[in-house]
């Protein structure tokens, strides 16, 4: 298998470039959901059940997927779940009312459950461990380059055309992305299969599981707000589709931008160190947000620290739990994924009870609360991986 120039196998592109069909269609309904709301004849909040519901389904999958599909050859594997994306999307563009696209989303994201934390863990098997670390961060540009074009570009055209449109979008990358899957990626790669010993050491391990709690809790806090941002900024900015759209482009270019310099600089600072200052540039976000109410281009400013850490924060969480245990990555990865998956269904869930309750402004106290709890976590967590390390 040939490489880059950067040294990296060529697989490793097309798995990247899953991950952005996968993140912007896990993305695609915060981007749509005031369309969602107008066209379905729903509220807001019961549109959030969106996300909360797709956020459970892969928050509950990912550990249980790993362990069923254990034995499959990861090239079917990962080419199936994105032909299983396609197929959905295209359903939930055709669904005539919202009670027909809840359980049909629900079905969509099965993929999400297996392929993001199957692809990391196929990465052990791709590369050897001097860039494992740099190797796992990249394959999760993906779901930076999804914020930066994927989640503007469905805003955009929900705002033109309509969701469904958006929705069919991704439908149509799905189906290339697993043409180009199955034509990088080489047969034969199996991670070991998930025994019960190993899921025993896995969870049996503090370090491994506070890390994992780092991830939950740092989903949870963003997800707050994260999942409303578009109605969040039509109430405070009165922002339209256009200026939805450019404002998803301006977080995501610079998602983009922090998980770059994650990537290159993570073997050199170290995995925990980068979750940690990632962590606090978006609580640093999060209490000047008030700020960005006075307009669009304060708005803008005050979520670029947000933007930064957003992204890089998980692939640096990633990074880590391979570097602390590589042995059980399948598992720490597909816990890791769970734990991502059910911070936002946490996230969604409290933010659409603040909302309809008419707390909508308040959404950021919560994310404050929260990401500040999980610097706290990310430091203990180091503190035991240390410890373990010590031990060892």
């Amino acid at each position: 298998m040939s490489a880059t120039r950067q040294g990296l196998p060529r697989a490793l592109w097309a798995l990247m470039v899953g991950n952005f069909v996968i993140g912007t269609g896990v993305m695609v309904v915060p981007g749509t959901l005031n369309d969602i709301s107008q066209s379905l004849g729903v509220s807001i909040p019961q549109a959030g059940q969106l996300i909360t519901a797709a956020a459970i389904l892969m928050g509950v999958g990912a550990p249980v997927f790993a362990s069923l599909v254990a034995g499959w050859d990861r090239r079917r594997l990962l080419t199936l779940s994105l032909v299983w994306y396609g197929v959905l999307m295209v359903a939930c563009a055709l669904a005539p009312n919202y009670t027909a696209l809840l359980p049909l989303r629900v079905l969509a994201v099965i993929s999400p459950a297996v392929f993001t934390p199957q692809a990391a863990a196929s990465v052990g098997l791709l590369v050897g461990p001097a860039q494992r670390g740099r190797a796992i961060t990249f394959i999760f540009l993906g779901w930076s380059i999804a914020s930066v074009m994927g989640m503007p570009l469905s805003a955009w055209i929900s705002g033109g055309l309509g969701w469904r449109w958006a929705f069919g979008l991704v439908a149509l990358m799905s189906f290339l992305s697993g043409a180009w899957v199955w034509r990088e990626m080489p047969d034969g790669i199996k991670p070991a299969a998930l025994s019960r010993e190993a899921w025993g050491r896995t969870v049996g391990s503090a370090a491994l599981m506070s890390a994992v709690a780092v991830t939950l809790l740092s989903a949870f806090g963003q997800f707050t707000l994260f999942s409303y941002l578009a109605p969040y900024f039509a109430q405070t900015l009165g922002a339209g589709g256009a200026a939805l759209s450019l404002m998803f482009l301006w977080f995501g270019v610079f998602g983009l931008a922090g998980n770059v310099v994650v990537t290159r600089s993570i073997d050199r600072i170290g995995a925990p160190n980068a979750v940690f200052i990632t962590l606090g540039l978006m609580v640093v976000c999060l209490l000047l947000w008030p700020l960005g109410r006075h307009g669009f281009w304060a708005q803008a400013l005050v979520v670029i620290p947000w933007a930064l850490g957003c992204f890089s924060s998980n692939s640096a969480q990633q990074a880590r739990l391979v570097q602390i245990s590589p042995e059980l990555a399948s598992a720490t990865v597909a816990l890791n994924t769970s734990a991502m998956y059910g911070g936002q269904a946490l996230g969604a869930a409290l933010g659409g009870m603040m909302i309809a309750q008419g707390r909508m402004l308040q959404l950021h106290h919560v994310g404050v609360v929260v990401l500040l709890t999980a610097m706290a976590m990310s430091a203990w967590a180091a503190h035991l991986q240390k410890r373990s390390c010590a031990a060892a």
